[in-house]
Formats: C-alpha cells, sequence, structure tokens
C-alpha cells in the first residue's frame, strides 16, 4: 500500500501570500492602501462617501488590525485582517 500524499506536489512557499511590514512602505504607499481598501470595501454598500473612512482604516494599519499582504503570484498588495 501506498501513501498517497507523499506524492502530492507541495505548494511553492514562493507563491504564498506574506505580511509586509507597513514600516517599510513610504507613506504614498500606504495612503494608496487605504484609499483602495475604502473604495472596496465601502464603496461598494452604498457610501455616499467612502474615503470619509480613511483616518480610522489609517489608525487600524498602525495598531495591526489590518495589515499589508502581498500576493507574489499576482503581485499586488493589499490591506487585510491578520490571520
Amino acid at each position: 500500500m501506498t501513501d498517497d500524499a507523499a506524492f502530492q506536489p507541495q505548494p511553492d512557499p514562493r507563491q504564498e501570500k506574506f505580511i509586509v511590514d507597513s514600516e517599510l512602505l513610504t507613506e504614498d504607499q500606504i495612503d494608496g492602501l487605504v484609499d483602495e481598501y475604502c473604495t472596496r470595501y465601502h464603496g461598494l454598500n452604498d457610501t455616499e462617501h467612502p474615503l470619509a473612512e480613511r483616518s480610522r482604516v489609517r489608525i487600524a494599519v498602525k495598531r495591526g488590525d489590518l495589515v499589508v499582504w502581498f500576493d507574489p503570484v499576482e503581485n499586488t498588495a493589499g490591506l487585510g485582517a491578520p490571520s
């Protein structure tokens, strides 16, 4: 009897999303991520002024309630909850 799990391809760790320390990013980069987060998550909820949440989102990034995730496969970054 063989163990099929031993022959399954393993995911490439270089393709896994990872957290980027926000201290390594410029203020402009963080602002862009905050704007994208606000428009994506609040702009779709019929919020008249989705960017009004910018200060709260920026504070959440500073506190670590939201972190910067980088996806090397898609070559994109975004804010999300830490896991």
